[in-house]
């Protein structure tokens, strides 16, 4: 059996191979290089890139194979999440993996605007000794406003509480509580603009924040303000902050990232009291290394089935230990309900009970419909597309909970309404050590029946001989019964059998006719 196909497209940390292990085909391409690359994703599973990758629309459909793009790093402004979503492709990628790197290069180009060490470094190894001209300013006692207190933003304000300094945060998504923990006072951002000696920027890139610090806010600062951006090119309005310094309305700034990259031109560049840098933030061994080390495993989970903890177009959540075993059951049970309804329902309602509501269940709706939509469309469905197809077909999904499960410890119900009116319910659970899957109800008839990759469900009036015809043409097709149950109620009966091999279509029609079924699904869960 040939191994899954990774396509390494950038310079990645050897620790990446590594923690990929040997169960992929490796291949490596320049992935800056569209010829190189377009004809390099043909056939491979997953692709592994840092930012010179572009995977836009293009790349992702000359990736016939794809499942996951996988980007060593925070940002996502190479890869076109919408388009990899709609072709049921994982995006995923390191979110933490550079925030202390990104956090300390921060608070470095704060300091070296503080400094002027830069210019000071260039003036004396250039022959010049210019201590006058060169002297700058304190941390102590002096105010930061940090501009989004995310995750790096929070880091960069614990550091510079060290230094002494009074922290302001602007932050429209934080709470006052997390601002004291960290020992800052969230504020207004023009609160922020006009009491701040120094800005920093640790804001994502949209469309509400591109050029956030631009004229106007530029307007409102203290003329000895020194403005920090390590987070998002744009952010900050290049060539108002280049007006800003030119007329001294603005002292000194620190930038890691322009709004076009590679940068080499800038009237920013012009200002002995600018600090640049070509995008350093994640630029450390450290940080390269956890990038890759995170991303691997991602791949290799993503490669194996699994949910994906990093997925950016993944509504998963965090997965409680006890909830995982579930999973499978859960999708499972999407297929079997797809083949008792013949068709998609209009409300699916997925009715969980028992001990196991006391932890997150929400990601068995995404579960759900992933199992629900795998017998129904050509395309692969994935834990990225199934909310897609969901919501393309107008499916209305709903979770419910209650901790009484009845006679089980868990019981899980997928409960669907027809587009005719027509309910239809399937449910299951896992039981014993060994947490056997088991279908324990079909619409109103108990059950309890492993699950097997074949199996066939059928509603018929019930009367003798009705088993002993369908086990008669099961065995002249050559069809072994691994098991079976029967269940009543009133005049009409259940049959569930797990048989061993795949039951023909033509099959289950004679099937259906010789016992006058009044229903008749072919179930088939092998992948």
């Amino acid at each position: 059996m040939s191994k899954p196909v990774v396509l390494i497209a950038e310079e990645l940390s050897p620790a990446t191979l590594d923690a990929l292990g040997p169960d992929f085909e490796v291949r490596h391409c320049d992935g800056a290089n569209r010829d190189e690359l377009l004809p390099a994703l043909a056939d491979v599973d997953a692709i592994l890139i840092r930012s010179a990758t572009k995977m836009d629309a293009e790349a992702l459909a000359a990736g016939k194979k794809l499942k996951v793009v996988a980007r060593a790093g925070v940002g996502l402004d190479n890869v076109d999440v919408a388009a990899a979503t709609q072709a049921g492709i994982m995006v995923v990628n390191a979110p933490t993996s550079n925030i202390t790197s990104a956090a300390e290069l921060a608070v470095g180009l704060l300091l070296a605007t503080a400094r002027n060490i830069a210019p000071a470094n260039e003036a004396l190894k250039g022959g010049a000794w210019k201590r006058s001209k060169y002297s700058g300013v304190e941390l102590l006692d002096k105010t930061v406003g940090v501009v989004g207190l995310g995750r790096i933003g929070a880091l960069v304000a614990e550091r510079l509480k060290g230094f002494g300094m009074k922290i302001l945060a602007y932050d429209p998504y934080a709470s006052a509580a997390k601002a004291g923990q960290i020992g800052a006072q969230l504020v207004g951002l023009d609160e922020l603009l006009a009491e701040s000696d120094f800005i920093t920027i640790h804001l994502p890139k949209t469309p509400e924040t591109l050029g956030l610090i631009g004229e106007d806010a530029l307007s409102k600062v203290k003329p000895s303000v020194r403005i920090v951006n390590a987070a998002r090119g744009g952010i900050v309005d290049e060539a108002a902050l280049a007006r800003a310094l030119d007329e001294g309305r603005v002292a000194g700034a620190g930038i890691d990232v322009f709004a076009s990259e590679p940068c080499t031109e800038s009237p920013l560049f012009a200002h002995e009291s600018v600090v640049v840098t070509p995008h350093l933030g994640a630029s450390t061994e450290e940080a390269q290394e956890k990038a890759g080390i995170a991303v691997a495993k991602s791949v290799r989970l993503a490669l194996g089935g699994e949910l994906v903890p990093d997925a950016v177009n993944v509504s998963s959540g965090f997965i409680a230990e006890e909830v995982r075993p579930g999973i499978t059951l859960v999708e499972k049970l999407g297929r079997i309900f797809t083949a008792v309804a013949g068709a998609v329902p209009a409300q699916l309602d997925i009715d969980v009970r028992g001990e196991i509501t006391e932890h997150d269940v929400s990601v068995w709706k995404l579960v759900a419909l992933k199992g629900l939509f795998t017998d129904v469309v050509e395309d692969p469905v994935t834990y990225v597309n199934a909310p897609v197809l969901a919501e393309q077909r107008d499916c209305q999904v709903r979770l419910v909970t209650s901790p009484d499960a009845g006679d089980f410890r868990n019981i899980t119900i997928l409960r669907g309404t027809l587009a005719d009116g027509t309910i239809v319910s399937v449910a299951g659970t896992l039981t014993g050590p060994k947490m056997v899957e088991k279908l324990v109800g079909v619409g109103d008839y108990d059950l309890e029946v492993p699950l097997s990759d074949h199996m066939l469900v059928f509603e018929y009036t019930d009367r003798p001989g009705v088993v002993g015809r369908i086990g008669q043409l099961l065995g002249d097709a050559g069809v072994n019964i691994g098991g079976m149950q029967v269940s009543r109620h009133g005049e009409s009966a259940i049959g569930v059998l797990n048989v061993d091999n795949v039951v023909s279509q033509q099959l289950a029609g004679e099937l259906a006719e010789v016992i006058e079924a009044t229903k008749f699904a072919v179930v088939d869960l092998e992948d």
